[in-house]
């Protein structure tokens, strides 16, 4: 599975100490070399900027050959979209809702950080509200109801296997 990622999934997985579950759920994940400067910029948490300075194994960058134009977002962005498009990434993972719209008009398939989290709470990884409640306590920002939908689905799931 080939999986190219922006800068935000990184960033929240590591803040609320799940970066882990790329691995485990994808193998390896690729950058472009514009994320991993956002990943290092001098603005970014401590705990981001000390995990990218030492990025593990699994963590690939590479470069987009050729970077579109026409996608009129932020540079890790536009980048992670060109390389997934270039590489023909399996799925991006992207948060934001524009960058999310550009990926999927160019068929592209993408996560976001709820998603991955709600494949980890499936596979039984994690505790989805207490890892939701760490995320929360970020700067992430998410529709209220988008976040008790998957806290009710996952209730669900329990009540289910129980």
């Amino acid at each position: 599975m080939i999986i190219v990622s922006d800068t935000s999934p990184i960033n929240y997985l590591v803040l609320i100490d799940e970066i882990e579950l790329l691995p485990r759920l994808f193998g390896r994940v690729i950058i472009p070399p514009a994320v991993a400067k956002e990943l290092q910029h001098p603005a970014a948490p401590e705990a981001v900027k000390r995990w990218i300075g030492s990025s593990p194994a699994w963590l690939e960058v590479l470069d987009a050959l050729f970077i579109d134009p026409t996608i009129q977002l932020d540079a890790g962005e536009t980048a992670a979209i060109s390389l997934a498009l270039e590489i023909n990434a399996d799925q991006i993972l992207l948060d934001d809702r524009k960058a999310v719209k550009v990926a999927l008009a160019r068929g592209l398939g993408v996560a976001g950080t709820l998603n991955i989290l709600e494949l980890a709470a499936i596979k039984g990884w994690i505790d989805l509200s207490t890892v939701i409640t760490k995320l929360q306590n970020t700067n992430f920002r998410a529709v209220t109801e988008l976040i008790q939908k998957l806290l009710d689905e996952d209730t669900q799931r329990k009540l289910q296997s129980s």
